[in-house]
């Protein structure tokens, strides 16, 4: 049996193979034609290959696509033309003191001004002293020894302080006693204010000293005197030893200080 087999394939696979050498000689013989072209139907081919078919159905919508990148930046524009100043605003409210700032350094010295005297100050001063003992009482005491008298409101001949400026004075003397008993009176127009005693030591030289304020009115005249009786005028002094008597204004009446400013 698979003899029998054996020989029906042998024949049938010759058979075939004789066909297609058949087949082969055939279209080594005949002259190759011209491709169609791809849009024409070609009449010779099978009607599967050029027939259209039935329209598919359309496909479904796709997914929306990625945002695209950012692109360049673009040129400057033209600069435009400016525009009308508005309307101005209504002032604001104050507003409240800051905190205060550290402190600065201190500057530096201003130059030294020039010295000047005003006209307008009222100066008045004096300083005497005695070159000789006095005993003369009830009189005024000349002092013709001039320490400073530059107004000349001394007068160094009557022995008187003339006020040439209303306001407050400071009076003083300083007097050296020698070889009696001394009584001096310190008088303001005529009238004893101030008075002083000494009583004389045997062998020795006594000072006696006193002090005062007054205010005074212009023409007003102060001077010192030996009060009571000559043997009460003891006031001394010679080449080592010095009796004094002095004054100057403290400041001038309100008016006066008016004027000045």
């Amino acid at each position: 049996m698979n003899l029998l087999w054996t020989l029906v394939l042998s024949l049938l696979l010759a058979g075939q193979l004789g066909f297609t050498l058949e087949v082969e000689e055939k279209k080594a013989a005949e002259p190759e034609e011209p491709v169609a072209h791809a849009s024409k139907p070609d009449d010779r081919q099978a009607c599967h290959m050029w027939m259209g078919g039935v329209p598919g159905t359309p496909g479904h919508s796709g997914l929306p696509g990625r945002d695209g990148r950012d692109g360049k930046e673009g040129l400057n524009g033209e600069k435009g033309i400016p525009g009308e100043p508005g309307a101005k605003g209504e002032p604001g409210d104050k507003g409240g003191d800051g905190p205060q700032g550290p402190r600065g350094f201190p500057g530096n010295p201003g130059l030294k001004g020039d010295q000047v005297e005003s006209a307008l100050a009222p100066r008045s001063a004096f300083s005497v002293g005695l070159t000789s003992r006095v005993s003369a009482a009830n009189v005024p005491i000349c002092f013709d020894k001039l320490f400073y008298n530059e107004q000349r409101h001394y007068d160094d001949a009557g022995g008187k302080f003339l006020c040439a400026f209303p306001g407050v004075y400071f009076f003083t003397y300083h007097l050296t006693i020698y070889p009696r008993d001394t009584r001096v009176s310190l008088y303001r127009n005529d009238k004893a204010v101030m008075f002083t005693f000494d009583q004389f030591q045997e062998n020795n030289l006594d000072q006696a000293s006193g002090s005062i304020i007054l205010r005074l009115e212009a023409g007003d005249k102060v001077w010192l005197q030996v009060y009571g009786e000559e043997k009460h005028g003891g006031i001394y002094a010679d080449n080592t030893n010095d009796s004094t008597f002095s004054g100057f204004l403290l400041y001038p009446d309100a008016p006066a200080t008016g004027q000045r400013r």
